[in-house]
């Protein structure tokens, strides 16, 4: 599924032709606010799956929406597709760069190479990349993170406290350091409470292939197979592939209650998934709209955010849904493990245990 919403074309300004739009696969919208606008020109530069994936991508989205109705911000988006080069990333950024976007947020650290060779080459523009930084990145880049592992450890306690089987499942879209993050946590969550519950991982594709993030039908078959190994909570941090975990979930019979997890933002509450959100426990909460608004709005007061920004469980940046109340008889256990994780007294791990 590439995209599940489609925007209508839109006619851009400035130097940025249609070509290039066509080229680089991107979507673009105008706001302007009764004032005539803030004059700040965003773009958007999405990962696999783009707008409309139910996750991480709609979250980004969603962050942007909110700054171009509050501050009259002019943006346009493009998005990535499967299995493109590195090069078609850098025609992407250059694009942008050369129409006039100021700042430009790449939603994604399979950005971050581009990046760092597009900002070096124009120091005067401003980049934020999300989930992704390095000791090689120019002043001029902003990398917005979080602290998955502190959610994932929350949604590991939630499946621990539901599972009848003592069998659960994680899946990762790529196996990559930024999704080990994500499995480390709930394993460790999982284990908080049971140690003794098994947690069957498996990831849906290795870098450089990088479609297990748009992917729903490899989702659903990878969900499947965990069912009928008798996992009875899924988790999948997966990007759209994760739609297609839950669905496997959500369409078993015969198998008593199941139960899949969400990831980045609230599936439960997504009108494309509400079929569904009988079977969705909970989800685990990465807040990326949260970090892209506060990303443009310093950039349009003038002291733009900069270095690593860290969005964790205390600052509000990653939690745990409560949509549909499946979670609310242990709401004291996520209580006291939240307090836990903000006071220092238990840290969830960002990397699984070797083996």
């Amino acid at each position: 599924m590439r995209r599940s919403v489609k925007l209508a074309a839109v006619v851009l300004s400035g130097s940025l032709g249609i070509a290039s739009l066509a080229a680089c696969g991107a979507k673009s919208t105008t706001t302007s606010s009764s004032s005539g606008g803030s004059g700040l020109k965003v773009g958007m530069a999405y990962d696999v799956g783009g707008r409309g994936d139910q996750g991480f991508n709609d979250m980004a989205a969603a962050g942007l929406d909110k700054a171009k109705a509050d501050f009259g911000i002019q943006a346009t988006e493009a998005e990535a597709k499967t299995g493109e080069a590195d090069s078609d990333k850098q025609t992407r950024l250059e694009n942008l760069v050369s129409a006039g976007y100021n700042p430009i947020i790449a939603v994604g650290f399979v950005y971050q190479a581009t990046v760092e060779k597009v900002a070096k080459e124009h120091p005067n523009v401003k980049f934020a990349i999300i989930d992704s930084d390095s000791a090689t990145q120019p002043s001029n880049v902003t990398s917005l993170e979080f602290t998955e592992q502190q959610s994932s450890y929350l949604a590991g306690i939630a499946a621990a406290s539901k599972t009848r089987s003592n069998e659960v499942g994680f899946i990762g879209g790529v196996q990559s350091e930024l999704i080990k993050k994500f499995e480390a946590g709930y394993r460790a969550g999982v284990a908080s409470v049971n140690p003794n519950i098994k947690v069957d991982v498996t990831y849906l594709t290795t870098p450089p292939d990088f479609s297990g993030f748009s992917d729903p039908a490899k989702g659903k078959a990878a969900a499947q197979g965990m069912i009928d190994k008798g996992d009875d909570v899924i988790y999948a941090a997966a990007g759209a592939s994760g739609t297609g975990a839950i669905q496997a979930v959500a369409t078993t019979t015969g198998k008593g209650q199941l139960w899949a997890i969400g990831v980045d933002s609230d599936q439960a509450a997504q009108s494309a998934l509400a079929q569904y959100k009988d079977h969705i426990l909970t989800s685990a909460l990465k807040n990326v709209n949260t970090a892209v608004y506060n990303y443009i709005q310093s950039v349009k007061n003038g002291q733009p955010l900069t270095g690593v920004q860290r969005f964790d469980l205390k600052s509000g940046g990653v939690g745990l849904a409560t949509t549909g109340g499946h979670i609310d008889d242990i709401a004291p256990k996520i209580k006291q493990a939240t307090q836990d994780i903000i006071s220092g007294a238990v840290t969830p791990p960002t990397a699984p245990p070797a083996g």
